[in-house]
Formats: structure tokens, sequence, C-alpha cells
């Protein structure tokens, strides 16, 4: 009996297939899963701890209008046209998706599936899309240069991977990344605001 498939077999295939490697063609590839790969892909560079140069903005704009259409229960994903026809490359950093791949792999090796089924339910996945608008949203108005901004955007990668491999567990450690960076924003702006205040 063959070994079952995996989904990074399917991403290396698609990233050393001739087809172009535009968002519009990653979803026609990935179908229903096309939503949390693009994602992931996105929120890559905001879950990094390095300055980026208000970049991260266009991006989590972006995951936040995909992210809707997991709420209101779309399949497949609509872009505007000049965002579906445009190269990964040019969206993400050259090395992201190599690297992203590599991750989807090495996560492979140690997860195993866990209430799979859940993946697959509709009601489901549109929860998870307001998680993840809300994890983006707290990424976005994180103070500039502080860095706070990487823990909601590292959570959103993660419940993404787990998506993507159906594990529940890692759905977990990334909700509590992502809720945990969140109250971390929310504290320390409240010292920021307080402070302020006392000032004046």
């Amino acid at each position: 009996m063959p070994a079952e498939r995996e989904f990074s077999d399917d991403l290396d295939e698609w990233l050393h297939g001739d087809t172009p490697k535009t968002l519009g063609d990653l979803g026609e590839a990935f179908s229903e899963k096309s939503f949390a790969v693009t994602i992931l892909l996105l929120m890559f560079v905001p879950s990094l701890p390095l300055p980026t140069g208000g970049i991260t903005h266009v991006f989590e704009v972006i995951t936040v209008f995909v992210a809707l259409q997991m709420v209101i229960g779309r399949r497949t994903i609509w872009l505007r046209r000049r965002w579906t026809q445009r190269e990964l490359g040019q969206t993400c950093p050259g090395e992201a998706v190599p690297f992203i791949f590599r991750r989807v792999r090495w996560f492979e090796r140690f997860t195993r599936p866990g209430l799979a089924w859940l993946f697959r339910q509709r009601w489901f996945i549109r929860g998870l899309g307001l998680v993840i608008i809300t994890f983006t949203v707290g990424a976005a108005v994180a103070p500039p240069f502080s860095g706070l901004d990487t823990l909601p955007a590292l959570g959103v990668v993660t419940i993404c991977l787990a998506i993507i491999l159906e594990d529940v567990v890692v759905l977990g450690i990334g909700a509590l990344i992502g809720a945990g960076g969140i109250a971390l924003i929310v504290t320390i702006g409240a010292a920021i605001a307080h402070a302020i205040r006392s000032r004046f």
C-alpha cells in the first residue's frame, strides 16, 4: 500500500513545476487550503522580528480581506486582478517560499493529525477566519517599531500551519501565541497611554 501523500509533497511539486507562481495560481493549485497557504505566505514577513518599513501593513490588509472570505464561507479566494497575477517573489522575500516549505516539511515529521475532521467543517473554518482577523488586526495596531506585532503574526502563521496539517495541537499553540501577543499589546499600550495622560 503506497504511503499517504503529504501536503509538502504537493507544495514541492507546485514550487518546482512549470506553472506560474502567482497568488491566483496558488488558489487553483491548493483549493480550499489555498486560504491557509496564502495567509501563511502573507503573514510570514510580519512574524519576523525585523524592521520592515511599514510594508507589513499591506500584507495585513490583504490577509484580513482573505480571512473575511473564509468567514463568509467562500471556497476559493477572490482577489483583485493585479494581485492574482502578482508573482510570489514580488509578494514575499525571495527565500521565503522555500523556507516556509522546509518548515511545513519539518512540522509534518513531528505532528499527527488530531481531530482532523474539525478542519473540514465550514463553521470551524469560519471561526478560524475570525481568529485570524483578530490577530492580524492586533499585529497591525501594535505600536510601530516596538516588535509587538511579531507574536500575533506568528500566531496567524502557526494557525495556518495547523489548518494545512489538520492538527489541533498546533492550532492550540498558535492560538496561545496570538492571544499572548494581543494581551501584551493591550497591556503595554495601556501603560503607554497612562504614562502620557499622567504627564499632561
